[in-house]
C-alpha cells in the first residue's frame, strides 16, 4: 500500500511541473553545398567558411559527420555540405 501511495505523490508533483516547462527548440542549421576542388581538404574548407574565432576542429568534426567523409577523403569534384 505504501508504494501506491507514493506512486501517487510523484505523480501529483511531477505532472504540474512538467506542464509548466517550456520546450525552446534548436535554430535550424543552415547548409552551403560546395564542390570539392583539386587540393581541397575538410581543413581548409571550414577554415574558409570560419568567422572570426570560430572553433575550426567543431566546423570540421561537422562537415565530417554530415558528409559522412570515411579514411577516403574527398575527391575532387564531390559535393558536400557545410554549416553556414
Amino acid at each position: 500500500m505504501p508504494l501506491i501511495a507514493l506512486g501517487g505523490l510523484s505523480l501529483a508533483v511531477t505532472v504540474p511541473v512538467l506542464s509548466a516547462a517550456t520546450i525552446h527548440a534548436a535554430a535550424p542549421v543552415r547548409y552551403a553545398t560546395v564542390i570539392v576542388a583539386p587540393g581541397d581538404n575538410v581543413w581548409s574548407l571550414a577554415e574558409a567558411r570560419a568567422g572570426k574565432g570560430a572553433d575550426i576542429q567543431s566546423i570540421v568534426d561537422d562537415i565530417v559527420a554530415i558528409n559522412h567523409i570515411g579514411a577516403a577523403g574527398l575527391v575532387p569534384g564531390q559535393r558536400i555540405s557545410i554549416p553556414r
